[in-house]
């Protein structure tokens, strides 16, 4: 009995997030950099989570053109970019104002070009692989199989929060 009743629970919690997500739009796309997570989050219920990697150096905030650091704070998705160098991108509005600020008083470039993309063109079957480390220059790189489903799911205009 307490098996049916179990089963019961997670068909009916599957039906209300199945409802969420053809219902509600994706509002926010947090990155979890420490636990190397991207959720797609609808009126604060996590629709989907994927496994990212990021940039090289990834602990701390970008502070300048190069570092591998992968930005944190809050940014928009502010186009996506069917032809990159990568399987499909989103492009991330970094540097926003206090970070062009930011690197004006240490005299710096603050970079730009960060983006949520998949895999380097070509080689799309290596992200069982590639995944499991940092590699990009800064971004957030998902497998090209969850850059299809956020593709889909996320329109130009979607926050992001990268979070520590």
């Amino acid at each position: 009995m307490k098996a049916l009743l179990r089963l019961a629970l997670a068909l009916l919690l599957l039906s209300v997030q199945a409802h969420v997500q053809a219902e509600s739009p994706i509002d926010l796309v947090r990155v979890l950099k420490s636990e190397r997570k991207l959720q797609l989050l609808s009126a604060g219920i996590v629709i989907r989570e994927f496994q990212v990697a990021l940039g090289g150096n990834p602990k701390g905030h970008k502070q300048q053109k190069g570092d591998s650091r992968t930005p944190e704070g809050n940014y928009i998705l502010d186009f996506k970019k069917p032809d990159s160098a990568f399987y499909k991108s989103f492009h991330i509005s970094y540097p926003n104002a206090n970070d062009i600020r930011a690197s004006k008083v240490r005299g710096v470039d603050p970079g730009g070009a960060v983006m949520v993309h998949g895999q380097k063109n070509g080689l799309g079957g290596l992200s069982f692989l590639s995944q499991r480390f940092d590699w990009t220059d800064g971004c957030v790189a998902l497998s090209n199989g969850d850059m299809d489903i956020m593709w889909g799911l996320v329109q130009p205009g979607t926050k992001i929060e990268i979070l520590p």
